[in-house]
């Protein structure tokens, strides 16, 4: 990384719980490809003045985790069809005080639902109903998914979620099975949740693919037992390295080759 100078520019991350994966993403390939940018997380203490600083300072680019994804909204100028469609930001762009949000988490599922070859023809079971849950849906219809239900013990937001897209809905996975296994849910996730599995094994063995978005670890109890039953999976960790090179692309104008991706991916993990 350059020597901080004057020149530099800036790109930052808002989360309530910052973590170092999308800063040594980011900082590894501004290094690799020799770029004036340094990348920085932030916990903001008070949301709206944190995207008045993005503005006015300026920063070029901002990150947006949860839980602010859709409470950023109101405080940007524009909205790009891959935030619009879903009403949820995870990418804010600065072009001289103008803030355009975006959501790579939507344009890295679409991706990675072609790069796997999964047929839109599979039918799906999606767990969860929240801000990733609405990227995900609005990925799957955009890719020609229709068979798919949402599980939800919230059936307000399930219900919601499924309606918005003309999808089912189901408070539980209980007994339920499908060709595509989603977990957008933090069960699996390091914490308080990580031994528990999404979906049951009859599930995982009835399904084709699995999917789980969680990213730390990316091998979930889910992702281990498809593993196990010899079943074709889609990490976490591909979602955030997919998602982390589309906010770069639009950072700096530059794309990385795959090989670079890959290699920041596993550094930011190391």
């Amino acid at each position: 990384m350059p020597i901080l100078n004057k020149d530099m520019t800036l790109c930052i991350s808002l989360a309530a719980r910052p973590s170092n994966i999308g800063t040594r993403f980011h900082n590894y390939l501004y290094d690799l490809l020799e770029l004036n940018y340094v990348y920085k997380a932030f916990a903001p203490a008070d949301l709206a003045q944190a995207i008045a600083g993005v503005r006015g300072l300026p920063i070029r680019g901002c990150a947006v985790s949860m839980p602010y994804k859709e409470d950023v909204i109101a405080l940007v100028d524009r909205m790009d069809a891959s935030a619009l469609a879903i009403a949820s930001v995870n990418t804010i762009v600065n072009d001289d005080g103008v803030l355009t949000a975006y959501n790579t988490d939507y344009l890295a599922i679409v991706r990675l639902l072609a790069d796997h070859h999964v047929p839109a023809s599979y039918s799906v079971l999606l767990r969860g109903s929240g801000g990733m849950a609405k990227a995900v849906a609005a990925a799957l219809r955009d890719s020609g998914f229709s068979d798919v239900t949402v599980v939800a013990r919230n059936e307000a937001t399930g219900r919601l979620l499924a309606d918005a897209y003309d999808f089912n809905w189901r408070p539980d996975a209980a007994g339920a099975t499908a060709d595509l296994l989603i977990n957008v849910t933090p069960l699996g996730m390091a914490g308080e949740d990580e031994d528990i599995q999404a979906f049951d094994d009859a599930a995982v063995a009835a399904a084709h693919t699995v999917f789980d978005v969680v990213a730390l670890p990316s091998e979930t109890p889910l992702i281990k037992a498809a593993r196990t039953a010899g079943k074709p999976v889609i990490t976490g960790a591909e979602v955030i390295a997919v998602q982390a090179e589309e906010q770069f692309v639009l950072y700096t104008g530059v794309r990385p080759t795959p090989e670079q991706v890959k290699a920041a991916s596993e550094f930011s993990r190391a």
